[in-house]
């Protein structure tokens, strides 16, 4: 036998598309077993298939492949006549058509996801583009707010000056009595380290009394360093010092760093 016109008729590309006669089965799986060269072209023609169709399905490619055949066995296996001179292509349209479906397939898969895909990325970047517009807004209106607050004609302004700890700290206390609320501008204060968070303190003078008001939470992820607070206290004067997370029942005072007293 020469293997190379044996490989070269078509006559394996049959074999696995399963339109041979019984004989004609018998004569390739026994050259398949007789000659390596003939089982690795088996081999690479089937997996060929299996490439082509596990990319139309990749979860069913095998499903996928053997209803193929199905279809391509519709009608009553054909014996066919093996030359090593003259391919008789007729014997295989089906097989050939089936393939060109395949890639076709395979194709427009691929044309699919990458559409798919462009059209993600398109609604991932205007989401993320609608978000900084929202946030742009919301930092707009909160500054338009802080502006109003400060302008008011019955807030009270604290200046908080640095202390021993920090020296080149400051902040502010807007404080509205009517409304028992205190806005603190942090700007001046520095980034508190990991587990800690600074604490507001309202002081009575005589004899001397912190009542706390709360924390600026998430100080570094506040762009603004504004922070509104409660104040139901006859405040005298006002503190900040830096806690461990959580806060604290009375102050540290070896970490004080802003203190500023109101003025009557």
């Amino acid at each position: 036998m020469d293997i190379k016109e044996y490989i070269e008729s078509g006559i394996l590309e049959l074999y696995v598309a399963g339109v041979l006669s019984e004989k004609e089965n018998e004569e390739v799986s026994k050259a398949i077993k007789e000659h390596l060269e003939v089982r690795g072209v088996v081999e690479d023609i089937e997996s060929a298939i299996l490439k082509l169709t596990a990319a139309v399905a990749p979860k069913d490619a095998q499903k996928l492949y053997d209803k193929i055949k199905a279809n391509v066995l519709k009608e009553e296996p054909k014996v066919i006549t093996i030359s090593t001179r003259k391919t008789n292509w007729a014997a295989y349209t089906g097989w050939a058509a089936t393939i060109i479906l395949a890639g076709g397939l395979y194709y427009m898969a691929n044309q699919n996801n990458d559409l798919n895909y462009q059209l993600q990325s398109s609604d991932a970047k205007n989401a993320v583009l609608e978000n900084k517009i929202a946030e742009a807004n919301q930092d707009l209106e909160k500054a338009e707010e802080l502006v109003s607050i400060i302008r008011d004609k019955d807030i009270t302004t604290i200046n908080l000056n640095g202390q021993n700890v920090a020296p080149q700290s400051y902040a502010k206390v807007y404080w509205k009595k009517d409304e028992n609320v205190v806005y603190i501008d942090a700007l001046g204060l520095p980034e508190p380290p990991p587990g800690k968070v600074y604490q507001v303190w309202s002081l009575k003078l005589s004899p001397l009394t912190p009542t706390s008001i709360g924390l600026l939470d998430d100080f570094i992820g506040d762009d603004n360093k504004v922070f509104e607070l409660e104040n139901i206290n006859e405040s005298q004067a006002f503190g900040i010092t830096l806690e461990p997370a959580g806060g604290s029942e009375t102050p540290t005072m070896e970490q004080l760093y802003t203190l500023g007293v109101v003025q009557s």
